[in-house]
Parts: structure tokens; sequence; C-alpha cells
């Protein structure tokens, strides 16, 4: 190979070791803000990862609770469907009970009623019968 053709292979070398050392200097401070990077990472990933822990454990226990609310609430739900059945079973019975005792006042008022027209009837006749008695000198 001539001087001229060695001369241009070194000098292709040395640009390339240039370019492959600046490339590896580039990389080595990529690779030490990545590890930088995860660092910080792991130093607030702990915690977080406490915390996401204990949020769902409080989510856990809410439902529970909620859970058992709902049941407590169907229960009192059904109470008041019992009581509300046995109220509604009530005012029917009262509903009759004061149908019935209006009947029976209307009947206590027409017998009252009809036994004050009898005895003033009576009384009419009866005055009529002194009145005719006296006209005829009884």
């Amino acid at each position: 190979m001539t001087p001229f053709g060695q001369a241009v292979v070194l000098i292709c070398v040395v640009a390339l070791t240039a370019a492959l050392v600046a490339a590896l200097l580039a990389l080595r401070r990529v690779f030490t803000r990545a590890e930088a990077v995860l660092a910080v990472v792991e130093h607030d990933l702990g915690p977080l990862t406490t915390q996401v822990g204990a949020l769902s454990e409080d989510a856990r226990t809410l439902t529970r609770e909620a859970t058992v609310t709902l049941e407590r609430a169907g229960v009192v739900i059904r109470r008041a469907e019992e009581v509300t059945g046995r109220i509604s079973t009530l005012i029917g019975a009262v509903n009759t009970l004061t149908r019935a005792g209006q009947v029976a006042g209307l009947a206590a008022g027409l017998r009252k009623g009809a036994s004050v027209f009898a005895a003033r009837l009576r009384n009419k006749h009866h005055e009529r019968g002194q009145d005719h008695g006296r006209a005829t000198g009884q």
C-alpha cells in the first residue's frame, strides 16, 4: 500500500476512534443520568407503594363498611315494609269500625227518633182523648 493510502486509512481510523470515543462518552452520560433518575424513582417509589397499599386497605375497609351498612338498611327497609303493612291493616280495620260506628249511630238515631215520634204521637193521642173526654163530660 502506498504511503498516501496508509495516511488516508490512518486518518479514517483516527476519525472513527474519535467518533467512537465521543459516542461512548455520550452513552456514559446517558447511563449516569438514567441511574440518577432510577435512584430518584426508587427513592420515591417505596413510600408511594406503601401509600398505595394503605389506600387499598382503606378502600377494602370502606367497601366492607358500605356492605354492612347496606345490609342494615335492607333490614330496616324490610321492617318498615312490615310496619307499613300492619298500619295499612289497622287503618282498614279502623275504617271498617268507623263505618260500623256510623251505621250504629244512624240506627240509634233512627230508633231514638222513632221513639220520640211515637211518644209524641201517644201524647197527642192521649191529649185528644182527654180533650174528647172533657167535651163529653167525663
